[in-house]
């Protein structure tokens, strides 16, 4: 009975953790631009290779967004503009399943639906490095 009692409240503690720690990091770059600052690290596949990844110009993306500017945060990365809804659905039902012991409802993607995602990505990779119009705009 003890031992459900302390994995409950290290649950607790943990999402608090998460949560605390969220919302600084929210706040560090919502205040800190990245395209301005160099506390940010570079991306290692750009600074070794020159291209972009399909990564590429998410910390701008997201500071753009934080800012209201949606158009710009797309224009840095539109992918992670996609992904953000289901990024915070995982950590809302983590937090929820701590919390209540009950997660959210999982939603099911099939082998199928991940496949065709990683090909849209390696698509993404691939076009944002073309230089040529009408490609060129997907560069960060």
């Amino acid at each position: 009975m003890q031992n459900v009692f302390t994995v409950r409240w290290a649950r607790h503690i943990g999402v608090a953790i998460l949560l605390v720690g969220g919302i600084a990091i929210t706040y560090f770059l919502y205040a800190v631009d990245p395209s301005r600052s160099t506390l940010y690290l570079p991306c290692p596949f750009y600074t070794l290779t020159g291209f972009y990844c399909p990564g590429c110009g998410s910390l701008r993306a997201l500071h753009s967004l934080l800012h209201g500017e949606v158009l710009i945060a797309c224009g840095f990365n539109p992918l992670t503009l996609l992904s953000l809804p289901y990024v915070g659905y995982y950590f809302l039902s983590y937090a929820t399943g701590a919390v209540r012991g009950k997660p959210l409802p999982a939603f099911f993607v099939s082998a199928n639906v991940i496949w065709i995602f990683l090909e849209c990505v390696i698509i993404f990779w691939v076009l944002r490095n073309m230089p040529q119009s009408p490609w060129s705009w997907l560069a960060p």
